[in-house]
């Protein structure tokens, strides 16, 4: 595909960008059946092991930071691939963990690799697309984003019966593997040479800082990241809640776990086929407006002690389908005006996600309740903080409406 173009068909490099995209979901969602186990061979508590999600969230974070500025510098594909053979050793080394302390440390390692697979590809888009074909770009990565959290658990629930919560991480190195061979043989750079920034800390301190003071990338970029906190906050506490609270099987987990994805999957591919006839903008806020409505529905009937699995699970599916719309636009919109920065614009988009993710991680896991509650008032809080921010970039116009 031709770079620039506003008509998006889905070539090879999007598909590879969407596997690169899905490494995180992977290392995040895959080891969630394992809580228990690992709690019990490592003879720690399981708050603790929920903790080391928010510290692969904290990695994630650091990590787009620099990538960024590499990316704009050299090139899309050098800093991939580099990321890719950290995040491979890394998960080695989370297998061989035999403490909960060096599990802890293994997992920011291997967050600082991973990550790269979350900067480059919104930035390769980018560099091929224009702001609308790029909005339903990402719709359809998330169709690649979304299949991991059916099948991260449901092969990490297999993993941990069939052999140990290690063998979960053994997946993850022969998925690294498989990224390597075929990103570095076929993955072609995107970023041309006279396009690429000087790596000077000048340089750097001048993007960070025009993208902090540029209010409508500002606003897109927490509309999107705020509402993704919600996610990680689901993520953290979906264990405790569906199998402690409501006693479902853990061989049902992903199952459940599976319909909330799906809920994701299909409202993104909507989305993408909006995008055909409606601004990004547009989708936008109708889209934050529902995300506002199922989680206050989810915390109402909360506190009135009506919540059941069911009505959780409607609510949840609801939120998570208007995060289908809200991230790929929410991401489109804060990187249209970003052209010569865009590795630092990805990244600084990224880290504020991971940011607010494992804040809200690290909450839902100290706050222990016999009911939803923790959740149900974590979704509810990025909900409207997503929403608020929305409305702020929104209100300053800087991206054109029919852009």
């Amino acid at each position: 595909m031709s770079p620039r173009t506003s008509t998006l068909t889905v070539p090879p490099w999007l598909i590879l960008m969407g596997a690169l995209a899905a490494l995180g979901p992977l290392a995040i969602d895959m080891y969630l059946p394992a809580f228990g186990a690992i709690a019990k061979d490592l003879q720690v508590p399981q708050g603790l092991v929920e903790r080391t999600l928010a510290s692969y969230l904290l990695g994630l974070a650091l990590a787009q930071l620099i990538y960024g500025p590499l990316a704009d510098r050299y090139g899309r594909k050098p800093p991939l691939v580099a990321g890719l053979v950290l995040f491979t050793l890394a998960s080695l080394a989370c297998a061989h963990s035999d403490s909960i302390g060096a599990l802890l440390i293994w997992r920011v390692v291997q967050a600082f690799g991973g990550a790269a697979g979350m900067v480059i590809p919104r930035a390769v888009i980018r560099d091929h697309l224009d702001t609308r074909a790029a909005a339903q770009a990402l719709s359809l990565l998330m169709l690649v984003m979304g299949v991991m959290p059916i099948l991260a658990p449901l092969m990490g629930g297999q993993a941990v019966t069939l052999g140990s919560w290690r063998a979960v991480f053994y997946i993850m190195v022969l998925m690294g593997l498989a990224l390597l061979a075929i990103v570095i043989p076929f993955m072609r750079e995107s970023l041309p040479p006279g396009a690429r920034s000087p790596l000077a800390v000048r340089t750097i301190a001048r993007n960070f800082m025009h993208l902090l003071r540029h209010r409508g990338f500002m606003g897109y970029s927490l509309a999107g990241g705020l509402g993704s906190a919600g996610m990680f906050a689901y993520i953290a506490a979906s264990p405790q809640v569906f199998i402690s609270i409501y006693g479902v099987d853990p061989r049902w987990f992903g199952l459940l776990f599976g319909l909330n994805a799906m809920s994701l999957i299909l409202a993104s591919q909507i989305s993408a086929r909006l995008l055909e006839r409606h601004a990004p903008v547009q989708l936008l806020r109708r889209a934050q407006f529902f995300l506002v409505l199922m989680t206050a529905c989810a915390l109402v009937l909360t506190l009135l002690g009506l919540i059941s699995l069911i009505w959780l699970m409607l609510c949840l599916m609801g939120f998570m389908a208007s995060q289908g719309f809200v991230v790929p636009n929410a991401t489109a919109l804060g990187l249209a005006e970003q052209g010569p920065r865009l590795g630092t614009a990805s990244a600084l988009m990224g880290s504020l996600q991971m940011f607010s993710g494992a804040l809200a991680g690290y909450g839902v896991s100290i706050w222990h309740a016999q009911t939803p509650l923790p959740l149900a008032a974590a979704l509810t809080a990025c909900a409207t903080l997503s929403w608020l921010a929305g409305r702020f970039a929104m209100h300053q116009g800087t991206v054109h409406q029919g852009a």
